[in-house]
């Protein structure tokens, strides 16, 4: 039985990795700030992952086997998980993003070495504790993170680039309604004037790939992402197939606003490194429709 530790971890792909985890016999403690409980059979411990001392006070003597990290956004969360890890931790999975590679803008699908965390500077000065801040530089603070464990580590890590997630009828970000509601009315989608392709991956399918990557012994940054770029066509074509009587209208916009999972930059993931460690990725295209159905219900409006 091996002892994992998940921080974070309660809602979307991470509920589902830790009822992988529990179903696979693992002993499971979860750690957050004590919002939410975790699923029955799992271990629940309350701190602050922004404190360290708060951290090391509830883990007390408890040592992991894996660590995985489903809350790591900035360069200060990171030092702090280092530290308090060193020594009680035989690998640990930070959850990272295709957000990472927002200054890559490539018609070729990129490869984990367009962002070496090791050359990445780190800046611990900056407002990390600041929403708005942290809202408006999410891929920095992914990138710094990263950099943080890549620099001196202190355990074997990697860092799992998730692409944009799908599916669930869970999905709390309410993107795929944002096209459905004006997919229903007919009302104008706003995209860029140049609208580019993306690389996405179904909610199960991370999870599952969050448990490949606990069990194996690589290290280093692992994009994550199903086979096949989806454009914003494709997922809106997706939805009205789901919505029958809605019609479909993209409408370029030269500044403003566009709608989400619209770039005026490519953001496709080359997923042959996980591909060639062992990993079997699904087709977007493939899964695209079950996704819609379950995210939007045989009741949306």
């Amino acid at each position: 039985m091996r002892e994992i530790g998940v921080i974070g971890g309660n809602r979307y792909f991470g509920k589902r990795l830790i009822a992988r985890l529990l179903a696979a016999g693992d002993h499971v403690t979860v750690i957050n700030r004590g919002s939410s409980a975790p699923p029955a059979g799992a271990v629940h411990l309350v701190a602050d992952r922004n404190d360290g001392n708060s951290l090391e006070k509830a883990l007390g003597s408890r040592a992991f086997d894996v660590v995985v990290d489903q809350v790591c956004y900035t360069p200060r969360q990171a030092e702090i998980a280092r530290r308090v890890f060193a020594g009680r931790t035989r690998r640990y999975v930070m959850t990272s993003t295709v957000e990472v590679y927002e200054y890559e803008d490539s018609a070729d699908l990129v490869r984990e070495d367009a962002v070496d965390p090791r050359t990445v500077p780190v800046d611990l000065g900056l407002p990390w504790d600041e929403p708005e801040f942290l809202e408006g530089h999410y891929g920095e603070g992914k990138r710094q993170a990263e950099a943080v464990f890549a620099a001196d580590p202190a355990f074997p890590y990697t860092a799992v680039r998730v692409a944009h997630v799908l599916g669930g009828d869970d999905d709390f970000t309410g993107r795929l309604q944002h096209y459905a509601e004006r997919i229903r009315a007919g009302e104008a989608i706003a995209v860029p004037p140049v609208n580019r392709p993306a690389t996405y991956i179904h909610v199960e399918e991370i999870a599952d790939f969050l448990l490949w990557a606990a069990g194996e012994d690589f290290t280093g940054p692992v994009n994550a992402a199903s086979h096949g770029p989806l454009t914003t066509q494709e997922l809106c074509e997706a939805i009205a197939a789901h919505l029958p009587d809605g019609k479909t209208l993209l409408r370029p916009v030269e500044v403003g606003a566009v709608s989400p999972f619209a770039f005026s930059r490519s953001y496709g993931m080359d997923n042959s490194r996980a591909s060639l460690l062992g990993f079997t990725f699904g087709d977007a295209r493939a899964w695209l429709p079950r996704a819609v159905a379950e995210t939007l219900g045989p009741d949306h409006p």
